[in-house]
């Protein structure tokens, strides 16, 4: 995002990736004024993944960059449901029952967003190319090398290529290996119809609904879309030996449906009942990457926006949101420093999130009651933001404060981090 006082001559910016965090910053980009092309390696989209959240925080910068059609349209790819229940495992009783904006605002399928925002990004005359995959840059210039050999020049490029983004080796100088959460998820989504005909499980398929069975070390999330037409459930379980486990990104990998019906004896059988009439789920190993040094390159022109540099847990229900509010304040250097202990506090949401819901009933006396506010979802502080609005108002004082950050781990614990600024 430009600065108020700064030389509005356009820009020609090169985004690289159409994923959710891609199209929104070539929306945001584009909205300010400048020239934008997106390049996207795939040469054609699918409905790829499952659910996904869309809060406040994002959803009113997608208003203001597509307008109100977007926002219409977002919201009403979203869960429609008022509420949902936290319950317990093994009888699916209700410990917590909060709004469902507290979760992640709208939760629907990752592939209606993302259509949505590839309508957007086509509506507002953005140029989109696929069948583009960059393989090469020139920070220098800057510029991209395609692998058909062509080469494209910018004034700034954006790398919004996600986890397994090569824009971040770049940047980093380095390749930073993937590392295991030691978590895993299962997940599955399928037409609600194959449920309707059960009593068992009739109740979560007749109408849009959340609720999340939390367990010892594993939780199930069950959403339910379009007053029952589609259904999604997806468990999150610790893994009993990591030091075993292949580190492998994929979001594709196949899971075994009988592992995942040993993990249920003894789960609520009314959502148990669902899981078994399910006929396949992927198994997606959690991986994490240290925070990064930088998400900004040496000359200042390649940067990084969304899983790219700061890829959240799926329990902190806040990574395309992030990704959004990412591209709002996009502005090399200070962009990394106004955005940084933002991007940290929400990741730490989800690790918080999971942790207290996986410990809830460890060592809980027969007959104690669980508080119900140590079960609750804490990500309504999050929707009230604005990211231009925040960055107007501090760019001035952040942009004094030196040229960059670094990390350095706190002992023990490899996932959390803390901030240290160059400056102080």
């Amino acid at each position: 995002m430009a600065h108020p006082e700064a030389n509005q001559e356009q820009i020609k910016v090169i985004v690289i990736g159409a994923g959710l965090g891609g199209c929104a910053t070539a929306l945001a980009m584009n909205h300010h004024g400048h020239k934008v092309i997106v390049l996207e390696k795939l040469k054609q989209f699918r409905r790829l993944g499952d659910s996904l959240g869309f809060g406040e925080n994002a959803l009113k910068l997608l208003e203001r960059w597509g307008g109100k059609e977007l926002y219409h349209r977002l919201t009403s790819i979203g869960n429609q449901a008022a509420d949902m229940q936290i319950r317990r495992w093994r009888d699916g009783k209700i410990l917590a029952q909060q709004p469902l904006m507290d979760m992640a605002g709208y939760i629907g399928h990752r592939g209606d967003y993302h259509d949505a925002l590839l309508q957007a990004v086509r509506d507002a005359g953005i140029e989109l190319l696929t069948g583009c995959e960059v393989v090469a840059f020139d920070e220098d210039a800057p510029a991209v090398v395609l692998a058909d050999g062509s080469r494209l020049e910018a004034d700034l490029i954006i790398g919004a290529d996600g986890i397994k983004s090569r824009a971040r080796e770049l940047v980093l100088g380095f390749r930073d290996a993937p590392k295991s959460s030691g978590y895993s998820c299962w997940r599955a989504y399928f037409p609600g119809e194959h449920l309707k005909n059960d009593p068992r499980c009739r109740e979560f398929v007749d109408h849009d609904c959340v609720n999340i069975w939390i367990g010892e070390d594993t939780h199930l999330v069950q959403n339910t879309l379009r007053g029952g037409k589609e259904f999604n459930w997806i468990i999150t379980r610790k893994l009993s030996h990591e030091a075993d486990i292949e580190i492998k990104e994929s979001w594709f990998q196949d899971g075994d449906m009988d592992e995942v019906r040993r993990h249920i004896v003894d789960l609520d059988p009314r959502i148990a009942a669902a899981l078994e009439k399910t006929e396949s789920c992927l198994d997606w190993k959690i991986c994490y990457r240290d925070p990064l040094p930088t998400w900004v390159s040496k000359s200042h022109r390649i940067t990084l926006v969304g899983d790219s540099c700061h890829p959240h847990l799926p329990t902190s229900a806040q990574g395309a949101s992030q990704a959004t509010e990412s591209g709002a304040v996009l502005a090399t250097r200070t962009y990394e420093k106004l955005r940084f202990p933002r991007t940290r506090l929400s990741q730490g949401n989800g690790e918080d999130l999971r942790d207290r819901w996986h410990n809830a009933l460890k060592n809980l006396d027969e007959g104690a009651e669980v508080d119900p506010e140590s079960v609750k979802m804490r990500n309504r502080w999050l929707y009230a933001f604005d990211a231009e609005e925040d960055t107007l108002q501090r760019w001035d004082e952040v942009s004094k404060q030196g040229l960059g950050q670094t990390i350095v781990a706190r002992p023990h614990n490899p996932v959390v981090k803390k901030l240290v600024d160059f400056a102080s």
